[in-house]
């Protein structure tokens, strides 16, 4: 699985919870919760979508890992791809 499907699979989990937000013009570098009205609730709401959409399991202590955009791909492209493959 390339960045770009990662990245895609990502923003349609944040549309997903966060319907309201402009992901149009996110930067990948700056942290989401500076660039979204999002709040710890919201977070943990994509963490368990990533569960139920595709068995991807993030444990706590790798949180942070998924501050920002590029992070989120970095870290979630690789176990994307094995969920997607299955």
């Amino acid at each position: 699985m390339g960045d770009q499907q990662a990245r895609k699979i990502i923003l349609d989990i944040i549309a997903t919870v966060a319907p309201d937000a402009d992901l149009t013009d996110l930067k990948g570098e700056v942290r989401l919760r500076d660039q979204l009205d999002m709040d710890s609730m919201d977070f943990l709401d994509i963490v368990m979508e990533l569960r139920k959409r595709y068995k991807v399991e993030v444990p706590k202590d790798d949180y942070p890992q998924l501050a920002s955009l590029d992070s989120c791909v970095s870290y979630l492209g690789p176990k994307l791809a094995t969920a997607v493959a299955q």
